[in-house]
């Protein structure tokens, strides 16, 4: 009989096991996206302030050692001197303003290692110590792996501007951005399916536009890269018109064709603010078409909480394009797009539910 009791209180032990663990890896996950929205916060500053090119070689290992004494800050000074971005732009500058834009760009060099270091050490604890789930393994492998990439095509994109150009390539740094977003979203799609949720699914259709919704968020920071890139938004800083008109002229004036909307800063802007119109009333038809068809539940909660964030960052990107790209309003603008993609991804993720338990799958296999 003892033998009896004890095998049938195994499943129990084994889903509040299951559950533990999942709570563990979640805690992480979310730490670790704490971490990289530090990291984007940072990132966005160093671009803001042109500090980006400071630093001329890329040392993985070395690079962790910042100059020490006068000697060595005067020898990375140099190197720096040599790039075109000093010259033609920040030339005679003195070493302690060089010393203000180093730091930046060590920063974010700096927190790019820790997050290396937070998402690989942890990993390999969870996996020894038999915490992970077997769907687990192969997701959370391929962001250390997309998070090791992201660190080159860093240094490909400050490659693009220490030879010819004052500033990096639009092309590299929307790379650069998209692959940063890319993973800031897969980590928070995994957490957010090791989460509990209090309801169901949602219906068919709510699903889908969430998944839309996660889209066009992607597509709408893509551009913003694109702007950054491309300084666009120290021009036309008018709204609700541009250059005088709600459809401004000269927006394809550049060939081949296709180059003005990656390469023409007036066309950039343009395409940024039809982005932003589209995404916020997809937002809003999503908001109100969810609360319809499921009124009151928490599907319908988020796709309003949902709404609100991007009428907010709407809102900022106003103020930042009217203030010339004032420092404190562009880097709100950059942070909130971050929270806007992160909760757009956990809304679809909720929409779907959580991941089914391991032990269900087992039995049912």
């Amino acid at each position: 009989m003892a033998d009896h009791a004890l095998s049938a209180d195994e499943p129990l032990r084994t889903k509040d096991r299951e559950q533990r663990n999942r709570l563990y890896v979640r805690v992480w996950l979310y730490v670790v996206l704490v971490v990289l929205l530090a990291l984007f916060l940072v990132g966005g500053a160093t671009r803001l302030t042109g500090s980006g090119l400071s630093i001329t070689e890329w040392k993985p290992i070395h690079g962790v050692i910042p100059p020490l004494n006068e000697a060595e800050w005067q020898e990375e000074f140099d190197k720096y001197r040599q790039i075109p971005q000093y010259e033609q732009i920040n030339k005679g500058m003195s070493l302690g303003e060089f010393q203000t834009i180093f730091w930046w760009e060590w920063a974010h060099r700096l927190l790019a290692r820790g997050v290396g270091f937070l998402v690989a050490i942890p990993l390999a604890f969870f996996w020894l110590t038999g915490r992970l789930e077997s769907r687990l393994k192969p997701r959370l492998l391929g962001l250390l792996a997309l998070g090791g990439l992201q660190g080159f095509i860093g240094w490909w994109m400050v490659a693009s501007g220490l030879s010819e150009r004052v500033s990096v390539s639009q092309y590299r740094l929307a790379t650069h951005l998209m692959l940063a977003c890319l993973i800031f979203a897969a980590t928070m799609l995994i957490a957010r399916g090791l989460a509990p949720h209090s309801a169901g699914p949602a219906r068919r259709e709510t699903q889908r536009f969430a998944g839309w919704m996660l889209v066009l968020v992607f597509l709408q920071i893509y551009l913003g890269a694109l702007v950054a890139g491309l300084h666009a938004g120290m021009t036309f800083n008018t709204w609700p018109l541009m250059d005088g008109r709600l459809w401004p002229d000269q927006l394809l004036t550049m060939q081949p064709l296709w180059a003005n909307f990656f390469e023409n800063p007036k066309t950039v802007q343009f395409m940024h603010r039809l982005g932003a119109y589209l995404v916020f009333a997809a937002a809003a038809w999503h908001a109100v078409a969810t609360w319809r068809a499921e009124p009151g539940s928490t599907h319908a909660r988020r796709a309003i909480v949902l709404f609100l964030l991007v009428s907010l960052q709407a809102v900022i990107g106003i103020v930042t394009l009217l203030s010339v790209v004032n420092l404190h309003a562009a880097l709100t603008h950059h942070g909130l797009a971050i929270v806007v993609l992160g909760f757009a991804a956990a809304h679809w993720r909720g929409t779907r539910g959580a991941y089914p338990p391991q032990t269900e799958i087992a039995v049912r296999t």
